[in-house]
């Protein structure tokens, strides 16, 4: 090993790609991402717009429960707020690139006002609290049919840039690829700041982080307007993808899906941000081909197959739960001390 792959100082160890061949691989990944969609063909380019958007929400969702450790039920509704407010706006001739950011800025003030209780109340309490603003703002979506269009949900135009109308999987491809690798590199960014240590102090003994002299109230309330901003971002840009939505997509299901992906994934990690958002999305895809697969071969099959998806789905979660509780971030990391140690290893 070479003297330059120690650390040598702080800023050292706190920088995000610490040697030559990370900052290589890095590059190598900013090249595939950009020549991916003239690789792929439409429904896979799709399928890779969907998994942005669920990395960037499951992004928001592991700041409050990760790393601030801020249980939230209610992650879909603020993903409603910014699906709506983006639609409201973008009726009303804005551009989509001040839509996006302003949905996700209305989801953030909605947020801190669901934070304020996160001072009084914790853990199984503080979700339920999230969880009764899901059903409220659920309700609201489908009562206020002015801007939300009601049950018949509403219609989101398309966005548009250079006067070039987004309005294919290949064109909204970029646009969700921008917001998510820059949100993402923004999220890693925060977690070597001031602010981002006292989520992780609160997370770990909000007692002793108070004592310390962290404000709990501000930083809670913040950590939930950040999470909520991610959530609202992941919603309008969801809006702009599917071109039409309805109140029926951000109920609770979605709310949990988002939190199995992060405890999939791995709590309090970007990397298993990424991992769990992967696997919450392709693993069904994954499920369903095999499904067809059978079914070209034993037709009858999949009368009983197909509810099985689910179930299996489900029991993979429980699996994750059961025998590897840190998630795929983990297993990541005992394959990289393999091939760290390969072959000297014991």
């Amino acid at each position: 090993m070479r003297i330059r792959d120690f650390h040598q100082s702080y800023a050292h160890d706190e920088a995000i790609w610490q040697t030559p061949t990370s900052r290589l691989w890095l590059a190598a990944l900013f090249i595939a991402l950009l020549l991916f969609p003239f690789t792929a063909n439409g429904y896979i380019v799709g399928l890779a717009c969907v998994l942005g958007i669920h990395v960037i929400g499951a992004a928001g969702l592991n700041i409050m429960t990760g790393y601030t450790g801020l249980i939230s039920l209610g992650h879909a509704a603020f993903m409603g707020v910014g699906c709506y407010t983006a639609a409201w706006l973008g009726q009303r001739g804005l551009p989509f690139y001040l839509t996006i950011p302003l949905g996700g800025l209305v989801a953030a003030l909605l947020g801190l006002v669901v934070g304020i209780p996160s001072l009084r109340i914790k853990g199984l309490y503080l979700a339920v609290a999230t969880l009764a603003m899901q059903f409220i703002l659920v309700f609201v979506f489908r009562e206020w049919e002015s801007v939300t269009g009601g049950v018949r949900g509403v219609n989101v135009p398309n966005a548009e840039l250079f006067g070039i109308e987004l309005n294919n999987d290949f064109r909204m491809y970029y646009v969700i690829a921008f917001f998510a690798v820059l949100l993402l590199v923004g999220a890693r960014n925060l977690f070597r700041t001031r602010i981002g240590r006292a989520f992780i102090a609160i997370r770990d003994k909000d007692i002793s982080a108070e004592v310390l002299g962290i404000n709990l109230f501000r930083y809670k309330l913040l950590a939930f307007a950040i999470g909520s901003f991610y959530a609202g971002v992941a919603g309008a840009l969801l809006g702009y993808f599917y071109r039409a939505m309805t109140p029926e997509y951000f109920t609770l299901t979605l709310s949990i899906f988002y939190l199995a992906a992060v405890i999939v994934g791995g709590l309090g990690t970007m990397l298993g941000t990424i991992l769990g958002a992967v696997f919450m999305t392709l693993v069904p895809e994954l499920l369903r081909a095999v499904v067809s697969f059978i079914a070209q071969w034993a037709p009858r099959a999949v009368e009983v197959l197909s509810p099985m998806q689910e179930i299996v789905f489900g029991l993979l979660i429980v699996g994750f739960l059961v025998f590897e509780p840190h998630g795929l971030v983990e297993i990541w990391r005992r394959v990289r001390r393999f091939f760290h140690l390969w072959p000297f290893r014991a």
